[in-house]
């Protein structure tokens, strides 16, 4: 879900971080959704006033999901939590340290068949491209990730999530945010 607050113009802001003041509008992270809570003025029956919302507000939400699932990711890699490429990937997977694996959306379907992490044993997102993955890595391009547990894990998985449902990616399959990764 993604919460949103009045701001002093009394305009809508999408509030990724979940940390601005004010009272919360809460809608679900798809991008369906949101568009119909602007066209039924959803917003402005949750501030109980009347509101105004930014055009391309959902390109902005995803936009600044965006940023957030590459800049979580970025802290990952550099926590040692993270690591890029086919075979570090199928390294991770095959001693079983790996909980999340990431796949690039633009990526061959024949080369990401064959990594897979089994199902009961972590999640799979394809919400990013293969450049948004370079530049968690600092490369251009990056196909295959995957996450050890920890802290920083579980950030990306909910970022991560709250993206795959505003892009509405098949491939995503995550938990939600109490399931325990870390």
């Amino acid at each position: 879900m993604i919460r949103f607050v009045v701001g002093p113009d009394g305009g809508i802001v999408p509030d990724l971080a979940g940390k601005l003041p004010g009272r919360g509008i809460w809608v679900t992270a798809t991008r369906d959704a949101l568009a119909l809570a602007v066209k039924k003025k959803a917003f402005a029956r949750g501030a109980k006033r009347q509101v105004a919302v930014p055009e391309g507000l959902v390109d902005a939400i995803e936009a600044g999901l965006t940023r957030r699932v590459t800049d979580t990711l970025s802290l990952a890699r550099k926590a040692g939590l993270a690591m890029a490429g086919y075979e570090k990937v199928r390294g991770l997977i095959q001693t079983g340290e790996a909980v999340v694996l990431l796949q690039a959306s633009d990526g061959s379907e024949r080369g990401k068949s064959k990594l897979r992490l089994p199902p009961e044993e972590g999640a799979y997102f394809d919400c990013l491209t293969a450049h948004e993955m370079g530049l968690s890595f600092g490369r251009d391009h990056v196909i295959h990730a995957a996450l050890c547990a920890g802290g920083l894990t579980t950030r990306v998985v909910e970022e991560a999530t709250r993206l795959s449902g505003l892009r509405g990616n098949i491939g995503a399959d995550g938990p939600g945010k109490d399931d325990g990764i870390a």
